[in-house]
């Protein structure tokens, strides 16, 4: 046995391949913690990624689980962890903690999963920027100058930098695909009813999963947590066997679409799309049918759908608590939100649903003729610093969206449409950053994404890409 793992072999491992080595005795959950407590003191002062300060222990789990002992953080979404305090990213919360435990949390404790601490998210996830008045901006290890995404943002800086193998993230219109693609990562939005959400997110449109290096680490992850909770909104037949079972088995040809261009006026980025169509021909090459094709999503009704879920949602909880929301805790978008939410009326809610019920008809239709769709991630790599500010006055919920839109316009129509969606790290921009590839199969189709996954990650062996900031190397201060 190991007296410890150096950052440069800790880093070196993706989570299934950590959690082999703590059960074959070679080195002990408590040395895996060691490390990554060292590889994240390593990394943090440069990419600020954490919404806490790490916990002197791991959260109890079970070492036996199927990652027992694997290193994870959770997102600062919360309330996830009995005792463990949250702040969704806003002053509104601080000083908050956990009465119990999430479904979620339940799973990844039995998963095994030891959680060191929480990463850093946008106020109430509302953004595709980690910037927030509570913890300043979260950097891209690719380039300290840029953001990460978001809303999952704290959760992809430090898995890219080889801080943890794994990371909890949650998907409410691209918040775990969009991270992914900025930094470089495997980030899967499970179907609808996959995987538990106590609290009904954004109408059934979040869901909750992670952030990794590998898909197989996707898959083992999901079938951690895979399965309706008692109180299921939703509910959806359970997979025929296990995800991590299935990466390995031949894949029939298949119906695929490619889009490269938004259903709106976004201006996709030439080298994204070039990934885009390299990504399609190389599915092509394995046998596989391609044509340009896109499901018929009207903007206007995915912009009305998203800004009513945001007042809805969002709304309600600061409504529901029992502080004052006011300009001094609130960013300014978030504030503007709360005012919103009050001057809505039924016929406003009601356009609202008319609008998703289409949406959903409209995904679901594109799927009777198609087995697969190819999109990219997102219009543009990830954004310089300022690009977009949330807590600058005159937003309006829609005109927030319609930013945020922008930027990554291909992520959301399918959180409405519950669609299974995974952001593959495809490419690499003339600077040096990572490029997202976006697929997307039929409701229930996780097993069919991931065995498509990870033929493309045998053909690109992206694993090995490491960003400037990164555990393996000296500290950069």
């Amino acid at each position: 046995m190991t007296d410890a793992l150096s950052p440069e072999e800790y880093a070196s491992y993706d989570a299934t391949g950590l959690a082999e080595l703590i059960g074959s005795d070679e080195v002990t959950g408590a040395e895996a913690a060691a490390a990554a407590r060292r590889a994240i003191e390593r990394v943090e002062p440069a990419v600020n990624g954490l919404a806490f300060p790490l916990l002197d222990e791991p959260l109890a789990h079970d070492p036996t689980g199927p990652l027992g002992g694997v290193p994870f953080l959770l997102k600062d979404l919360g309330p996830y962890a009995e005792g463990f305090p949250f702040s969704s990213g806003s002053r509104f919360f601080e000083g908050s903690v956990a009465t119990q435990d999430a479904d979620i949390m339940r799973r990844f404790r039995t998963a095994g999963l030891a959680t060191l601490g929480s990463t850093a998210t946008p106020e109430f996830a509302f953004s595709f920027d980690t910037t927030t008045r509570r913890n300043g901006a979260t950097n891209n290890p690719w380039d300290l100058g840029r953001g990460v995404g978001g809303s999952s943002g704290g959760a992809a800086a430090l898995v890219a930098a080889g801080a943890v193998p794994i990371a909890h993230a949650t998907d409410g219109a691209g918040s775990t695909r969009v991270p992914a693609a900025f930094c470089g990562l495997v980030g899967l939005k499970p179907t609808r009813g996959r995987t538990p959400v106590d609290v009904e997110g954004l109408f059934g449109l979040a869901a909750e999963s992670g952030v990794t290096r590998t898909v197989r680490d996707s898959a083992a992850l999901l079938d951690a947590i895979a399965g309706p909770q008692a109180t299921a909104k939703y509910r959806i037949p359970a997979p025929s066997g296990p995800y991590v079972a299935a990466l390995g088995r031949p894949v029939a040809p298949l119906r695929i679409a490619v889009q490269t261009d938004d259903w709106g006026s976004a201006t996709v980025d030439p080298e994204i799309v070039r990934a885009t169509l390299e990504t399609a021909a190389l599915l092509e090459a394995m046998g596989h049918r391609v044509e340009t094709a896109r499901p018929d999503f009207d903007p206007e009704q995915i912009l009305r759908v998203f800004t009513m879920t945001a007042v809805l949602s969002i709304g309600t909880m600061l409504d529901s608590s029992p502080a004052e929301p006011t300009p001094e805790l609130l960013e300014a978008t978030s504030y503007r939100l709360w005012r919103e939410a009050a001057e809505w009326n039924a016929l406003d809610v009601g356009h609202g649903f008319e609008a998703l019920n289409e949406t959903c008809r409209r995904a679901g239709a594109f799927f009777e003729s198609y087995d697969l769709l190819v999109t990219p991630t997102a219009a543009r790599t990830a954004m310089p610093h300022g690009t977009h500010d949330f807590d600058a006055p005159g937003h309006t919920v829609e005109s927030w969206h319609e930013i945020l839109f922008s930027a990554c316009p291909f992520t959301g129509p399918f959180n409405i449409g519950g669609q299974p969606a995974i952001s593959l790290p495809m490419g690499e921009s003339s600077e040096g950053l990572p490029i997202g590839v976006q697929l997307v199969a039929e409701y229930g189709r996780d097993d069919l994404l991931l065995q498509l996954a990870a033929r493309l990650e045998e053909a690109r062996q992206w694993a090995g890409r490491r960003p400037a900031v990164h555990a393996s190397a000296p500290p950069v201060r």
